[in-house]
Order: C-alpha cells, then sequence, then structure tokens
C-alpha cells in the first residue's frame, strides 16, 4: 500500500489518539525537547473523563508541563522518572512520582527488557518522499521505545528538522498520528557570568587541538566553548550538544577530522538548544544521531582518541567522589550520561574526565569542596573514576594521586574563606599541618 494512503488513514486528533491509552498503561514519552507536548497535555485534559487508573508514564528530562505529576492527577497517574527535572522534583520529592537510577546508556535495555512500553507518544518530522519521519533532536531511547510500544502516537511537526543517522521511523510503524504544527521546546543559552568564564578558560586549558569532546548542559560547558576559538580540528561525540557548538562548527574549529570513528561528523544522541541549532542540523549530513546504547556506550566512545568529557557536579569531597545527581537525599536531576563518558574517556588513548563546578553554592555561603558528601547523597563518579577537578580557583588532578594528595589538590581550588575549616579536616584525617596558599 501506498505510504500516503497510509499516513492520511491514521491522522486523527490528539484527543481522539490519547483515548487509546488504557488504565495499567505503562506509557513511555519521547525525551526532553522531543517531548510532544500536544500529546501530553491531551492526556492530562481528558484523564478525568476517560477515568483512567495505575497509568505509569516513563521518560527521562521532562521539559513540558508534566501535568501528570500535578497532585490532583495522582489518581490517573504515577510518573516514573529515570531524570528528575523541574517539573517533575517536587512530585518524587513529596512520593507521588517515583525515580529510578539508570545509566543513559542502558536506558533503551531498559525498555526492551525491564519495562517495555505499552504506549509510546513521540514528536517527529514529516515523512521524506519514501515515507520515513525522522526522530528529529532525540533519537536516545526514544527509537527503541517506538519499536518496542505495543502502539505508537507521534506528532507530525513540520517544525522538527529532519536529523540523519539511526534516527527514522516509517510511517507505517505509526498507529495514530497527529499531524500538527507546533514550536519546539526551546533552551535558551544559559546566562554565562564571571565566574563561570573562569572555569571556562580552566577547562579549555585541558583541551588540545583535535581532541574529541563531549559537553553537558548548562552555563559551564558553554562557558568552555567561548575559550575554545584558537583549537583546531576538534571533533564531537557527546550524549548531547547545544547552540555553542554551532559557532565553532561554522568557525571551523570543530571539523571531526581527526576522530577515528564517523570522522567528519558530530555524533550525539539528542539535541537541545533554539531555532538556531534545530535549523543547522536541518538534513545536514555532518550530524548524526544514533540510539544511546550506542552513542553512550564506554566500548565506543573509547574508539576515538583524545575523548575530553566535561561535566558538572552538586558536590566533590576530600577523597574525589563526585555527587551530581542528589543534596543530600533530594533527587535533583540524575546520572545520565556521566558516567558512561567518564569510563569511555578514560578508556581513550589520551582521553582526560573534567569535573567543572563553582567553588561555593547559595551565593557564597556554601562550599562545594567538602569533607565529607552530605547525609544521603548518591555517589555518582566514584573517586577511582575522577581525573580533573576545575573550579573558579584552578585545576586540581587527582588520578593516580593518594588521599592525602588529593585533599590538598582540592583544598587548593576551594574557595579562599573555606580553606581554613577545610585545612583543618586534612590536619585532623591525615596528622600532619597544611599550608593554605
Amino acid at each position: 500500500m501506498d505510504w500516503k494512503i497510509t499516513y492520511k488513514d491514521r491522522i486523527c486528533t490528539a484527543k481522539e489518539a490519547v483515548s487509546h491509552i488504557k488504565s495499567g498503561d505503562r506509557v513511555a514519552v519521547a525525551h526532553a525537547c522531543s517531548e510532544p507536548v500536544i500529546l501530553t497535555d491531551a492526556m492530562v485534559e481528558i484523564a478525568d473523563e476517560m477515568n483512567w487508573k495505575d497509568i505509569e508514564v516513563v521518560h527521562m528530562v521532562a521539559m513540558g508541563k508534566a501535568g501528570y505529576c500535578a497532585p490532583e492527577m495522582a489518581k490517573h497517574f504515577r510518573h516514573n522518572a529515570l531524570f528528575a527535572g523541574g517539573s517533575t522534583r517536587k512530585a518524587i520529592e513529596e512520593g507521588r512520582a517515583d525515580f529510578t537510577p539508570i545509566f543513559f546508556s542502558e536506558a533503551p535495555e531498559y525498555f526492551r527488557t525491564q519495562a517495555p512500553p505499552d504506549v509510546a507518544l513521540i514528536q517527529v518530522s514529516e515523512p521524506d518522499a519514501q515515507g520515513y519521519c525522522s526522530f528529529g533532536v532525540s533519537c536516545d531511547y526514544t527509537k527503541t521505545c517506538a519499536e518496542t510500544a505495543k502502539l505508537r502516537i507521534a506528532q507530525v511537526n513540520p517544525k522538527m528538522p529532519r536529523v540523519h543517522g539511526d534516527n527514522f521511523i516509517h510511517v507505517s510503524k505509526l498507529d495514530y498520528i497527529v499531524a500538527e504544527s507546533s514550536d519546539l521546546i526551546q533552551l535558551p543559552p544559559p546566562k554565562i557570568g564571571e565566574v563561570q568564564k573562569k572555569i571556562g578558560e580552566h577547562v579549555a586549558s585541558l583541551v588540545k587541538d583535535g581532541d574529541c569532546l563531549q559537553l553537558g548542559i548548562g552555563a559551564i560547558p558553554d562557558a568552555v566553548l567561548l575559550f575554545l576559538k584558537d583549537k583546531k580540528d576538534l571533533g564531537i561525540h557527546s550524549e548531547m550538544f547545544s547552540d555553542g557548538v554551532v559557532e565553532l562548527l561554522e568557525a571551523g574549529v570543530i571539523t571531526n577530522a581527526r576522530k577515528q570513528i564517523q570522522k567528519g561528523q558530530c555524533v550525539a544522541t539528542f539535541l537541545m538548544g533554539t531555532d538556531r541549532l534545530y535549523n543547522y542540523v536541518n538534513d545536514n549530513p555532518s550530524v548524526n544521531l544514533m540510539p544511546v546504547d550506542v552513542v553512550n556506550d564506554p566500548k565506543v566512545i573509547c574508539q576515538n582518541d583524545n575523548v575530553v568529557s566535561i561535566n558538572s557536579c552538586v558536590e566533590v569531597d576530600l577523597m574525589g567522589q563526585v555527587a551530581s545527581e542528589s543534596v543530600g537525599m533530594k533527587q535533583i536531576s540524575g546520572v545520565g550520561g556521566q558516567v558512561d563518558f567518564v569510563r569511555g574517556a578514560n578508556m581513550s588513548k589520551g582521553g582526560r574526565t573534567i569535573m567543572a563546578m563553582p567553588a561555593t553554592a547559595a551565593k557564597g555561603t556554601i562550599s562545594k569542596i567538602v569533607p565529607l558528601l552530605a547525609e544521603g547523597a548518591a555517589v555518582t563518579t566514584s573517586r577511582c573514576d575522577v581525573d580533573y577537578v576545575v573550579t573558579e580557583y584552578g585545576v586540581a588532578q587527582l588520578h593516580g594521586k593518594s588521599l592525602r594528595e588529593r585533599a590538598k589538590a582540592l583544598i587548593n581550588i576551594a574557595a579562599p574563606e573555606f580553606r581554613e575549616a577545610l585545612g583543618a579536616e586534612y590536619e585532623k584525617r591525615f596528622h600532619e599541618k597544611l599550608e593554605i596558599a
């Protein structure tokens, strides 16, 4: 059958499409800026009318309103978060939602074997001449959920870019199609202050010509990019990237010419940014999105030489243990791909891993370099995996160093007003006096 006939026959409204969800279903939602807000909003809107019960809504980063997490929706939905975000943290903290710790690289296998979805809510590009739609800016676990779900409900959005890679689904695989144009969720560039600029300059000093970069989200990774304009032939193999990378691509700083795999291509598993990014990647063969169990697999990452993994964190203790996803017992995000890339970079020939953070929090009242992690805090990256830690006060290289040497190096990059207290802890722990810089 001509795919165009199939496409036309399956078009319906958002409410009609989501009305096929049943009580007890597990509903997987596309990730981050690919979240089909039209569908999730419609699901919440008709929940009372449908009298749904025990629907599990599963996904990682929620960028929409997450109305299914509202207290009044608890009788219909329970969210299972693989990553806590601004719209889901309160529900997790109050016990109306669950949090499941998982490495990002393991998410597709989780959906294949442990939590197979009954329904996938996805957002895709318009079909090409052969009837294939791109998953657009999120391949990650979204593709796996679309392939394994019993029911696939898709918003086909002409504003979704057609992004190359292993990132397509055929119209014939979509059960219900909501053909509706809407603006994509955007992540505006963060404000970069003087602290972030100093951190970015320190991190950039560790980057060499020809390195292959993994960048996280936020002001610090974007600040790093500001100081890479004099580098040559940088590459990108990253779980995600944002607008800042586009500037370096257009300037010829990022060429991907020295990569060992996917040479000449930026490789990621999802994208978050503004129209500048989305327009750049649209039908651009130099940008490939692939499933996260490929992109974030340490055994794949390390096939490139000189991988530099750049991530941020909440706090680091004097042993070098890194907490990146919780403040004490409070879950604020998730492990994401941090450990995947730390291990991949450590396995890469010439690779380096960098944890970058401001030295203080709460307007300078709290040190982020601490004697011990906060009670209940999850250790995201172990002390054996950590290499460089960077603050606005400098760089501490930890890998291969003793506990005493690590503590001394970390105290030297702590905020000056906290060094004396940290020094007292050092003296108690190591039975020697520390000269405070």
